[in-house]
């Protein structure tokens, strides 16, 4: 049986950060369905081992606790993860700025075309870069934490986030628009 006061620091610092765990889990996964398996499976470690959570940033521990769940799924699972499913922005966000709502349908469909382009060349980085660039630009997470997360180096993480900038500006360069 759990302990009430452990279930509630569980609930107060862990659950809290679902979102950002399924936001990691879907670009790691590149799929929504595979996606809810990773987090819920990460969920469940976190609490089987929230015991020795002795830290005081629960979103970092959670998420290297997504990415280390995301890498074991990878390995028993290989081949047959889907790649099908396009991540859409909008369906996944629960905000939509004044602008947006404002703008006509041009601009709404520039934006959206926009944002499929980037997503897509996203998907198409090379994972060790993907999840890095995805870290720092979509969660906003420090140096140190992506660091922390991933279990590499700070000068790696800032040569692999370079190289997937890299890699982002050549995906994205108006000649590769048609690949």
């Amino acid at each position: 049986m759990a302990d009430p006061i452990n279930v509630r620091r569980f609930e107060t610092l862990v659950l809290p950060h679902m979102n950002s765990a399924f936001n990691v889990a879907r670009w790691l996964t590149r799929n929504d369905q595979d996606a809810q398996d990773v987090v819920q499976e990460a969920y469940l470690r976190a609490f089987r081992f929230f015991g020795g959570f002795r830290g005081e940033d629960a979103r970092t521990w959670l998420l290297a606790i997504v990415r280390n769940t995301f890498y074991t799924w990878h390995q028993q699972n290989r081949g047959h993860a889907g790649d099908t499913e396009m991540f859409e922005e909008e369906v996944h966000s629960d905000e939509t700025s004044a602008a947006e709502r404002d703008d006509g349908p041009e601009a709404m469909l520039v934006r959206s075309e926009n944002l499929q382009q980037v997503h897509e060349a996203l998907r198409r980085l090379q994972l060790e870069y993907r999840e890095v660039v995805m870290l720092r630009e979509l969660e906003e997470l420090s140096y140190k934490e992506i660091s922390s997360i991933v279990g590499i180096p700070i000068g790696t993480v800032m040569s692999r986030l370079a190289r997937g900038r890299q890699q982002l500006a050549v995906l994205l360069a108006p000649t590769n628009q048609g690949m």
